[in-house]
């Protein structure tokens, strides 16, 4: 079957929804009914699976959205500051030890998210109550980790560039300090951490190939031999396919490219 990809937030999440009948097209705006409630997402593209592969049946397009539907959305989005500024005073008030971040209405106003960070578990039944009190509809709390937070808030990252999260990361892929030493990157935890205080997404971006390139090369200490003799390997560049030999006979040293290496 043939099924849309629609986003919601620009570098967010895709999500699959069936579409019948309905004539859309790829960058079109519709109106689609998540868990959360009725929402506007953009269709990001169209793919065909396999029924069988389905966990659960998918919801449908509602329909393309009309100019109604797209005032509303902006009317909601204008609201939402507003929410923050309030969650924030009656999280003051309640003595809770959090971050508001942001706040989302559904396009029908039936539900209100608001989206905040603690380096603890909170208690916050006494703020959802305040917050009904005023808004007089259903108040979702949501705790986000630091990834999360830094794609809301945004920011620069340490290369100078706008922070990948915000600008195209969709889901956060694992990154582990093992990717690190598989790239020979220096340690320090504050050259190998985002914004977010965890490791660099973009140590992921590499990883692939410098586990292949690895494949192909000799380890340290491996005793090798070049059109010069015999030699230990004392370091690689990965990326350039080169190795500095330290060679037996004279105890000299030079970088020798990996198709240079004599094989036996």
């Amino acid at each position: 079957m043939k099924v849309a990809l629609v986003q919601f937030k620009e570098a967010g999440k895709k999500y699959y929804f069936s579409y019948g009948e309905l004539t859309i097209e790829e960058q079109d705006q519709v109106v689609v009914e998540t868990t959360r409630g009725i929402e506007i997402g953009r269709v990001y593209s169209f793919k065909e699976i396999d029924e069988a592969d389905l966990a659960s049946e998918l919801k449908p397009i509602i329909r393309r959205a009309t100019q109604d539907d797209i005032k509303e959305e902006e009317y909601n989005q204008t609201l939402e500051p507003g929410v923050v500024d309030k969650a924030k005073q009656l999280a003051i008030q309640n003595e809770l030890e959090i971050k508001v971040l942001g706040a989302e209405y559904t396009l029908d106003r039936k539900r209100l998210l608001i989206y905040f960070e603690s380096e603890n578990r909170v208690d916050f039944r006494n703020l959802v109550r305040d917050l009904s009190e005023v808004y007089h509809t259903r108040i979702e709390l949501r705790q986000i980790g630091p990834r999360d937070a830094a794609k809301m808030i945004g920011g620069i990252g340490p290369c100078g560039l706008i922070l990948c999260c915000t600008t195209f990361i969709g889901e956060f892929d694992p990154v582990s300090i093992k990717m690190a030493k598989n790239q020979n990157i220096a340690l320090n935890p504050q050259k190998i951490s985002g914004v977010c205080g965890k490791l660099l997404c973009c140590i992921k971006y590499e990883d692939d190939v410098y586990t292949e390139l690895k494949e192909i090369m000799p380890d340290i200490n491996e005793k090798i031999q070049t059109e010069k003799g015999y030699g230990n390997v004392i370091d690689l560049n990965i990326i350039a396919q080169k190795l500095k030999i330290r060679y037996a006979e004279d105890g000299l040293t030079e970088w020798v490219k990996l198709k240079d290496i004599v094989k036996e």
